[in-house]
């Protein structure tokens, strides 16, 4: 444990300052965003009231109320959010092949500690779904923040409630229970541990691995999704309850043979 704890300590301290760097990003576009949106909201608001003459009321009744998925659904909130997405998709594989064709090629320095090597995956793993997950609880403080900036220039009368329900994808992003929380972020796990086995077979088998990996990817997705197309074949035979344990005991199965996998590459087919 104490190992693990320091790869993983030494990995996010790898990718922080960059981290910071899209943190920095999210929070400058967003801020400028949601006070941008607020203003083109309000002039435009303040624009057909003079000429039409009309009452806040009477505004309000004939084009409707602001809502702050205007905002959500805005440049200004989801390019950054997007940006960070590629980001953190490239870093999956970079996080394995800057030790391999960085300076000095400290994967062989890794693969030398005294300890498992399996940890070196674990780490690796970790702080990938640490930075996800950091992002998304940064994203939940922003909101907050930027509902009161919105509150601040458009008056609460010309507002409709807004929660994350009302949004798909912030409602993907932020489930409600627990179980959804699970079952997407549990997703994003095994999505993760499979492109990492995939690199280390890549890794350990030169040219053809490439294609072995990509057979593996697509035999692990097969198998991810195989309940789901089973009962869709069988014109929904099965209980929602059934597909759920079904996909359950396939995603275990998909995400403990990438580890298996990946553990035996790294002890026997990586050598120093």
């Amino acid at each position: 444990m104490k190992n693990y704890l320091k790869l993983l300590n030494f990995e996010v301290n790898r990718f922080f300052k960059l981290y910071l760097t899209l943190i920095g990003l999210i929070i400058v576009s967003q801020f400028i965003g949601a006070i941008v949106v607020s203003k083109g909201y309000m002039n435009g608001v303040d624009q057909v009231m003079y000429k039409n003459q009309l009452s806040m009321s009477q505004y309000t009744q004939e084009y409707g109320l602001f809502s702050f998925n205007q905002f959500v659904g805005s440049e200004w909130f989801l390019l950054p959010i997007f940006f960070s997405i590629a980001i953190l998709m490239i870093y999956v594989f970079f996080i394995w092949y800057r030790d391999w064709f960085g300076k000095n090629t400290f994967i062989y320095r890794l693969l030398m500690l005294p300890t498992e090597r399996i940890t070196i995956y674990f780490s690796k793993l970790t702080t990938i779904m640490l930075l996800v997950l950091g992002l998304v609880a940064l994203q939940i403080v922003l909101i907050s923040i930027e509902m009161q900036i919105v509150n601040s220039i458009i008056p609460t009368d010309l507002q409709s409630h807004f929660s994350f329900n009302d949004d798909y994808s912030l409602e993907r992003l932020y489930p409600n229970t627990l179980t959804e929380f699970i079952l997407i972020y549990g997703v994003g796990l095994i999505f993760v541990a499979v492109l990492f086995t995939a690199i280390l077979i890549e890794r350990s088998y030169g040219l053809k691995g490439i294609f072995i990996a990509i057979v593996y990817g697509m035999l692990s997705f097969g198998v991810f999704i195989a309940p789901l197309l089973l009962n869709r074949l069988l014109n929904g035979y099965f209980y929602s309850l059934e597909v759920f344990l079904m996909e359950l005991v396939m995603s275990v199965i998909v995400l403990v043979s990438a580890i298996w996998i990946a553990n035996h590459l790294l002890k026997y087919k990586i050598r120093v």
